[in-house]
């Protein structure tokens, strides 16, 4: 478990415990300007993660003990990283696969092996996403300018052109949930797990109604909520 500092830049926490990948990302991530940490394995990775408050995660899939997708799931459980933006590495690239990383709770995934400018390009975008986010610090209203949607989380109120239109709670929590990361995909388990508890008994074909319903009281709007086939559901970045 190591580390490469630089004060003032974005740190990402690499998970790997192949040391010649862990260093071909750490090094190119150093290259790019970006503090680096190192984890080997998920208990390192949870306890970094507590103590240096990374401000992205590139997560292998496949780690001894604790692999990836438990490692982002019990993330995803914890408040506090709810919205830590998380890169999976995966050997595979079928659409199970992917779906399964998506389901706890990824933000992105790339396949080994992969580009290292890919791999830059990657956490630069997800890192730029996460401060779109127009939020104050009490979780408050969100904007979605180019959609003119308003969205006031504690009123919960949802604002169109400056109209207030009436959501149940589920298309209420979809919406926030999807307004909280534009862009990035989330799976319709990761959207039924989030909104509604892992316990929760709903289905995905669930979320296809309520997803639908949402787009039409949204009217116009409702564009900007995509369909992601084989996946499930993103804002238009």
């Amino acid at each position: 478990m190591t580390t490469e500092s630089k004060p003032g830049k974005p740190t990402i926490l690499i998970v790997e415990d192949d040391e010649n990948i862990q260093q071909l990302v750490g090094y190119n991530l150093v290259k790019a300007g970006f503090q680096v940490i190192y984890a080997d394995n998920g208990e390192q990775a949870l306890a970094l993660v507590q103590r240096e408050a990374p401000d992205l995660v590139v997560l292998d899939v496949m780690l001894p003990g604790m692999d990836g997708y438990q490692i982002c799931k019990t993330l995803r459980r914890d408040p506090r990283h709810r919205w830590l933006p998380i890169i999976m590495l995966t050997a595979r690239s079928d659409d199970d696969d992917v779906t399964a990383g998506l389901d706890q709770g990824a933000d992105d995934y790339i396949t080994k092996p992969f580009s290292p400018k890919i791999l830059v390009s990657r956490v630069k975008s997800a890192l730029r996403r996460s401060r779109e986010l127009d939020q104050d610090e009490d979780g408050g209203v969100l904007r979605l300018t180019e959609a003119g949607i308003v969205i006031d989380p504690r009123r919960h109120q949802v604002l169109v052109q400056d109209k207030p239109v009436s959501l149940t709670i589920s298309e209420f929590s979809i919406l926030e949930l999807l307004a909280r990361r534009p862009g990035w995909v989330f799976s319709r388990q990761q959207i039924i797990d989030t909104v509604r508890g892992y316990d929760y008994a709903i289905t995905p074909r669930a979320v296809d109604v309520q997803v639908f319903g949402l787009r039409k009281k949204l009217g116009q709007a409702g564009a900007c909520i995509e369909t992601v086939r084989g996946v499930g559901y993103r804002l238009k970045a």
